[in-house]
Formats: C-alpha cells, sequence, structure tokens
C-alpha cells in the first residue's frame, strides 16, 4: 500500500441503527394485533416461557378486581353529612386562626373530630380493600381558592399525612385542566395530555396515592377509568409470561430535558405480594411537542407489545366513576392504573381538577427498592418549604424543563 493511500472505514447506515417501533402515545389496537401477531410467529414458544424467579403464577387480595365486580356507586362513594361539612368549615377557621404558611395544614391544625375516624377507615381501603374511594361532596362554589387549598389539604392528611411535591418548585397543588389557552405561549402546555382535552390512556402517577378535587366539570365527556393492575398482571402471567420478563427489566425513560436525557428503572414491581406496575406512556412514545428524544435508545418491539397489553388489559377490566363537581378521588396508584377520556368545555363547563399525592405513613406497602430514590424526593418536602398554588401552571423540572 503506498503511502497515499488511505482506507475508508464505512459508517453505520441510518437504516442499521435501531429504530423506534411504529408505536404512538395512542394505542391502536390494530397495530397491536399485528405485532403480537408477528412476534408470535417469530417465536412460537413464547406463552410457554417460564415467570421469572419470585414472580407468582397470580397475585390475590381485595385489590385485585374486574369492573363486574361492582354494581353501583354506593360501594365506593363516602357521602359528607351536613355535621362533617360543619367540621371541615370550622376546622379551616381554626387553620386561618393559626396564621401558619398553608405547608403546616395537618391532621393537628386541621382537626375533624368526628370524620376524622371515618376518613382512617377509608385510608385502610386504600392500602388492603378496593384501592379507591370518593368523597361526596365539596360545596366548592361557597370557599375562596385559598380556602378550597386548605379544605383539600387538610381533608387529605387525615387520609395520607405525607404530601408529595408535584414538581422542583415543591408546589403540592396541580392544577388539572386544559391550558392550551391560558399556557400556549409556555414551552410544554401541550406535551401532556393531562393538560388538554385529550384523552389520557392507562397510566400511575408516582408516589402512594392520589387525590383529586373536582372543582368544575366539563360539558360532556372526560369519564374517570380506573382498573386493578393486579388483574392485569394476572392475566399477562397467564397469557404471555414472556411479557413480564419484559416489564420487570429495566426500560428507558424519556425526562424531556431533564439532566440525565433518561432514567432507567422496570415497569413492574412486586412488593409483599402485591403486583406494582409504575409507568407513563409518553415517557416511551412522547406526547404532542414532546416527542420522545431522539438521542434515546428506542424501546424495543417486545416493550412495544407489552405497553399495549398494559393499555387494552386495563380498559378490558376498567370501572367508569361518575365524578361530580365537589367530589374528591382518592386512589391507590400503586395498585391501580387509572384513565380519562376525552372531553369538551364549553363557558359554563371548563373542567378543573386539583391533584395531591399522598403516602399514608402508617399503612403504606413497601416501597420497591428502584423507586425508593424517588419516593424518598417526593415525600421529604418540609412544610416551610411547600408551595401551594392557587391557579393553573405547567409542572416544571429542576432545570425549567417542562415535565
Amino acid at each position: 500500500m503506498s503511502a497515499t493511500q488511505t482506507i475508508t472505514v464505512p459508517t453505520p447506515d441510518a437504516a442499521d441503527k435501531p429504530q423506534q417501533p411504529d408505536i404512538s402515545y395512542h394505542p391502536d389496537e390494530a397495530k397491536f394485533r399485528a405485532r403480537t401477531a408477528r412476534r408470535l410467529a417469530e417465536d412460537p414458544t413464547l406463552p410457554q416461557m417460564p415467570l421469572p424467579e419470585g414472580f407468582p403464577a397470580t397475585v390475590e387480595g381485595p385489590i385485585v378486581w374486574e369492573a363486574k365486580d361492582w354494581t353501583d356507586e354506593s360501594q365506593w362513594v363516602y357521602n359528607l353529612t351536613d355535621a362533617q361539612l360543619q367540621e371541615i368549615d370550622q376546622a379551616i377557621a381554626h387553620f386561618e386562626s393559626l396564621g401558619q404558611p398553608l405547608g403546616f395544614v395537618g391532621r393537628d391544625t386541621f382537626p375533624l373530630p368526628t370524620l376524622s375516624a371515618e376518613l382512617k377507615k377509608l385510608a385502610e381501603v386504600l392500602y388492603s380493600g378496593r384501592g379507591f374511594f370518593v368523597l361526596r361532596e365539596i360545596p366548592v362554589d361557597k370557599y375562596s381558592r385559598r380556602e378550597l387549598a386548605i379544605l383539600y389539604a387538610g381533608i387529605s392528611s387525615h387520609v395520607g399525612s405525607g404530601r408529595g411535591r408535584q414538581d422542583a418548585t415543591n408546589a403540592m397543588l396541580a392544577h388539572i385542566k386544559d391550558l392550551r389557552v391560558s399556557h400556549a405561549h409556555e414551552k410544554g402546555a401541550t406535551g401532556n395530555s393531562a393538560y388538554t382535552t385529550d384523552r389520557q390512556v392507562f397510566h400511575s402517577d408516582i408516589g402512594d396515592l392520589i387525590a383529586l378535587l373536582s372543582i368544575q366539570t366539563s360539558a360532556s365527556g372526560g369519564t374517570s377509568r380506573l382498573s386493578s393492575g393486579g388483574t392485569v398482571y394476572n392475566e399477562i402471567a397467564k397469557t404471555r409470561p414472556d411479557l413480564i420478563h419484559v416489564l420487570k427489566d429495566n426500560w428507558k425513560l424519556d425526562r424531556f430535558g431533564g439532566d440525565p436525557g433518561y432514567a432507567e428503572r422496570p415497569v413492574l414491581y412486586l412488593t409483599e405480594g402485591h403486583a406494582v406496575i409504575q409507568y407513563s406512556r409518553r415517557q416511551f412514545t412522547g406526547y404532542g411537542e414532546q416527542q420522545r428524544s431522539p438521542n434515546i435508545p428506542p424501546i424495543t418491539e417486545a416493550q412495544a407489545e407489552a405497553l399495549d397489553m398494559l393499555h387494552f388489559l386495563a380498559e378490558k377490566h376498567s370501572l367508569q366513576l361518575n365524578f361530580k363537581k365537589g367530589d374528591i378521588q382518592y386512589i391507590n396508584s400503586m395498585g391501580l392504573l387509572h384513565a380519562r377520556d376525552e372531553f369538551t368545555d364549553d363557558e359554563q363547563h371548563t373542567r378543573h381538577l386539583v391533584r395531591l399525592w399522598l403516602r399514608n405513613n402508617e399503612l403504606a406497602w413497601k416501597t420497591p427498592g428502584p423507586l425508593e430514590k424517588t419516593w424518598q424526593l417526593l415525600y421529604s418536602i418540609p412544610p416551610e418549604a411547600q408551595r401551594f398554588p392557587l391557579e393553573p401552571e405547567i409542572r416544571r423540572l429542576a432545570n425549567g424543563s417542562t415535565k
């Protein structure tokens, strides 16, 4: 070889790089069925794969249910009495008399002489029972936004004494409504379906418990749906044990501008005999202006199938909740998946929910190891640092990027 000759090393063609599967935020059942058929044709032995070590054929307990197990909303709705509503008003006045910041709202500063015992029983239902209940109904129009925040945090402190931050600014409240009009100019206003009128597919929030207070309902649509993670687990374990392997291994979760750009952890965990499915679909598919970052390794075809399997099984067994204005809905987010139908607002009806993330340290399930750091950050904000935004705003990461 002469001194002037060079060797050209071929560069990998873009087509040779792993590509993101044909999957979007909104599940497509035809694509799901086709992907399943294709993967089973490539390897017919997948349904015969043994379950991972330590993962049971079934999980059991009252939180493992199907929609047909419930016949009437009286089974999960607790109706507040006039006397209990009066207790709540007296608790608001008591807290206001203390002159303390809102972060100090708690069981001691928001006393509920008779209602507290009932809320304690309902908290036990979240962890040791069906995993959800609805408190009906708060006369929200009679209160100022500040009074509503005190009332909501105060009642909820008797369900879960630990409050989780909604973002890196230590906001304790998140306003769930269509922000595309009021916040359309802000980056991230359409990067999460929660802040649009669009359908939210099945997912779970971080933390133990979710509370949602309905300040106003939509003109139409917006049905809230719940599904048992244990029921979903049992059907996958029975029919496609190979996907249990996929779900319990690490996935790459897009952090949409965070540093580092993605996190790695499983979607499925077992804790104290409970199946915990912890994920948000958009972290693997993107949504709206927050498309999956191109520098993050794509999900696999097996992961794409598992994502759709989770959604369609959750949908199959889901229960619809009639969410009224003034209701507070409490959900065990470790044991249940939830979703929301698309909705339409009008001038008189603009759907507006306010969310809290809670934990009852006396009743809580053991936090799975890979989630411990997240849970610790979530619930470690001291009262004086807690912030209670009374109006909607976009959730933010520590670096200012939209989550």
